[in-house]
């Protein structure tokens, strides 16, 4: 009894880990930017880059996150008139950046391998009805945490985006003026979309984890 309630609180714990972490690489995919970019009031760049430029920069601030090439990888990018398209201040906050996104999809890809794992183990050791439990219990913290999350970001979007700049990065290194090329790349309706995207697609995993669990308590009474 012990060890089952052990596995549930477990299961419990990391499911709303893998349902971030499958969020974010959704949205770490060119496939968001594309349809990002293209949404209805999705504001222009005002100091002239077209939508192919602004795409095409922004795919590669992606792929730099993703990849393991050094920082020359964007700091050799420049405007028509050969001066740099970011500044030494953007290029330090970008690997600041993928130092954080790459703890982030550790630690959610450990959530999901331990999360699988255990799931195996509920059936080899016939466990099963605690990870379904646990997954029930996971599927509620998950909608409890978007909830939470999201009445943070309703009542002011900007402190919330200040609040979590400020858990990650060292003061004021994630500022930038609006002529900036990060900021001209990645407005704050980027954020808002993004944010908004991840936390409908965890609430949505949520809510899956609950009915699943229903279905499967269903059949087990028919």
């Amino acid at each position: 009894m012990k060890h089952s309630l052990s596995l549930s609180v477990l299961v419990a714990l990391l499911s709303p880990l893998v349902l971030l972490f499958l969020a974010l690489r959704l949205l770490l995919t060119p496939l968001f930017l594309e349809i990002e970019y293209r949404l209805p009031g999705f504001p222009p760049d005002e100091y002239g880059f077209t939508f192919t430029e602004r795409l095409h920069y922004a795919r590669l601030a992606l792929q730099y996150l993703l990849n393991d090439a050094p920082v020359s990888f964007l700091s050799d990018l420049t405007f028509p008139d050969n001066s740099p398209l970011y500044t030494s201040r953007e290029l330090a906050h970008m690997n600041d950046v993928r130092q954080v996104v790459r703890l982030a999809l550790w630690i959610g890809g450990l959530a999901l391998v331990m999360w699988a794992a255990l799931g195996l183990l509920a059936v080899w050791r016939k466990v099963w009805p605690a990870y379904r439990r646990g997954l029930l219990w996971g599927g509620w913290v998950s909608l409890g945490l978007v909830v939470l999350l999201g009445l943070g970001g309703a009542i002011s979007f900007w402190q919330f985006f200040t609040l979590f700049h400020a858990l990650f990065f060292e003061g004021d290194s994630w500022l930038f003026l609006y002529s900036d090329t990060l900021i001209r790349l990645f407005p704050m309706r980027f954020w808002q979309d993004a944010f908004l995207l991840a936390g409908l697609l965890v609430l949505g995993g949520g809510i899956g984890l609950i009915l699943l669990n229903r279905s499967w308590r269903g059949r087990g009474r028919a």
